[in-house]
């Protein structure tokens, strides 16, 4: 665990990317294959679930460390992070013990089915054979909350560097799921079909968000321009004669979607196909929050099938007759794909993402502007001649958004941050008037740059009304402008609807609380929106 603690140490205290790359290259040569596989699964987002509950944890911990309960939470509060708290608090070790990553894993996997006073003796005896920074990763761990400044993709590269393999081989080979104490290196990273791994999903293509003038990509005829829709992206595999559903978390979501069942018989084999998984009905798409309730449940039953009928909108074909056919153009690609969809008839499932015309930008900009009266949340711009690649790429393919919903709302409420935010507070809570009464609507943390937080966290300490744990209710004075995606009713909050992606968009200096804006307006955006 020491070579990972020290991993985990050089990543977090630096944001050059090129020397986060450079540490995890080092880590990759020393580590043994074992070690060296489950770090890659949980630098990938693979990591193991909570097998102790938090409140055992700070008990066990706080007894260990001599502290009565009130001050090891007092404590808590002011760092921010448990698993940090944990380590900081626990007294010096009394002896060592050298577990390498896998072994801890393992540790962690078999405590699981044992009593809490087993857990207990197990974890305290654990704390006190290792130092403070094996302490602190080895709670992250435990706690299920490990979190690295580090993308899949710096990963990816690293291994590239290691391995000699192209990127995109190395990202193909961590798609989907693959047990690390089933596994070995060599037959994981090989250039080689995973023939075994007959479920395995692509990596994604991923576009960019287009923040400069469309006119500077050039004549518009190059480019396939395609509505933006609001679903789950998704890649159907037909393997086999099995079917498989990957989401771009790499979820395996079959189950969730009976209705795609019969593409296994239908579709030929060896067919994988990108596309965006949509409620739809009548030739359009239905609301997001249709497809979240849906998701939700564990139990399909023959009423959700009918209230909540699915298809997939087509983007691309990654794989035909067994071929990965990524290489080739879009509009190869393309082609072909519509000539499947033409040739196998999927009674409603599939149908090919239309493909938008314009003669020039301008045109274009229009109807992304109105993009809501299109069913669409923006455009997206392919290029031709683009392959299909791994991850998100400049260059090639670009999503072209229309402008956010946005409604002025007052801040009410304050709460401190996590982490290197622990002390300040970062999440706010804002109100829209209902009369003469100012009603919660949105919780948001993000959009304020480092000074604006300074400032704000400043001024919430000088105008605090009460405090609740962490919470504090602030005088009603400052207007802040918040940027959504969607809305749509909600009996479970109190303003009667909920907001998608909530951020603030900028400190509104310039109004008075009176001129913030009402809940009918907030109520009318649901109209705009659809």
């Amino acid at each position: 665990m020491e070579d990972f603690s020290t991993l985990f140490t050089e990543i977090d205290q630096t944001t050059k990317t090129n020397a986060k790359v450079a540490a995890l290259v080092r880590y990759f040569e020393k580590a043994d294959s074992a070690d060296m596989l489950w770090a890659i699964a949980i630098l990938s987002g693979n990591t193991p679930k909570r097998s102790i509950k938090l409140g055992n944890l700070k008990a066990w911990a706080a007894e260990l460390a001599g502290l009565p309960m009130w001050l090891f939470e007092e404590c808590y509060y002011i760092v921010g992070d448990l698993a940090e708290t944990i380590a900081l608090c626990l007294p010096p070790p009394t002896g060592q013990i050298e577990l390498g990553l896998r072994e801890t894993i393992h540790l962690l996997k078999g405590i699981t089915a044992r009593t809490d006073e087993e857990k207990k003796i197990l974890i305290c005896r654990h704390w006190m054979h290792i130092g403070a920074l094996e302490r602190f990763v080895f709670n992250k761990l435990m706690t299920g909350n490990f979190r690295m400044g580090l993308s899949k993709q710096l990963v990816i590269r690293a291994l590239s560097i290691h391995f000699g393999m192209d990127e995109q081989m190395i990202a193909h080979s961590l798609m989907g799921k693959w047990d690390p104490d089933e596994e070995k290196l060599d037959r994981l990273f090989t250039e080689e079909p995973h023939t075994d791994r007959q479920y395995q999903p692509y990596p994604f293509y991923l576009a960019y968000p287009l923040e400069v003038d469309p006119s500077s990509l050039g004549d518009i005829h190059d480019w396939l321009v395609e509505k933006k829709y609001d679903g789950i992206r998704g890649q159907i595999i037909v393997r086999q004669h099995k079917l498989y559903i990957w989401s771009r978390g790499e979820e395996l979501l079959t189950d969730k979607f009976p209705e795609f069942e019969t593409l296994a018989s239908v579709l030929p084999d060896g067919t994988v196909l990108d596309g965006e998984i949509l409620p739809w009905k009548d030739g359009r798409p239905l609301p997001f929050q249709v497809m979240q309730t849906r998701i939700s449940r564990k139990r399909i039953s023959p009423k959700t099938l009918l209230d909540t009928p699915l298809a997939m909108l087509c983007y691309d074909l990654l794989e035909l007759g067994g071929k990965d056919i990524r290489i080739l153009e879009m509009r190869m690609r393309r082609k072909m794909l519509m000539d499947l969809l033409e040739t196998y008839p999927t009674t409603g499932l599939l149908h090919l993402s239309p493909q938008l015309h314009f003669d020039n930008w301008d045109d274009l900009a229009v109807f992304r502007a109105d993009a809501r009266l299109h069913d669409c949340e923006g455009v997206m711009l392919k290029k031709w001649d683009s392959p299909y690649e791994a991850g998100r790429r400049r260059g090639k393919w670009w999503k072209w958004k229309t402008q956010a919903l946005t409604i002025d709302g007052v801040l009410i409420y304050a709460q401190s941050g996590h982490g290197r935010r622990a002390n300040l507070f970062t999440d706010y809570t804002f109100a829209v008037w209902d009369g003469d009464v100012l009603v919660p609507f949105a919780k948001a943390y993000s959009g304020l740059t480092d000074k604006e937080i300074a400032e704000l966290d400043n001024w919430v300490k000088r105008h605090t009304v009460t405090k609740f744990g962490p919470v504090r209710s602030v005088h009603p004075l400052l207007v802040f402008e918040i940027a959504f995606e969607g809305i749509q009713r909600s009996s479970r909050h109190k303003s009667g609807v909920a907001l998608r992606f909530p951020r603030i968009l900028r400190w509104r200096r310039d109004k008075s609380v009176a001129e913030a804006n009402h809940i009918s307006d907030l109520r009318a955006l649901i109209h705009v929106q659809a």
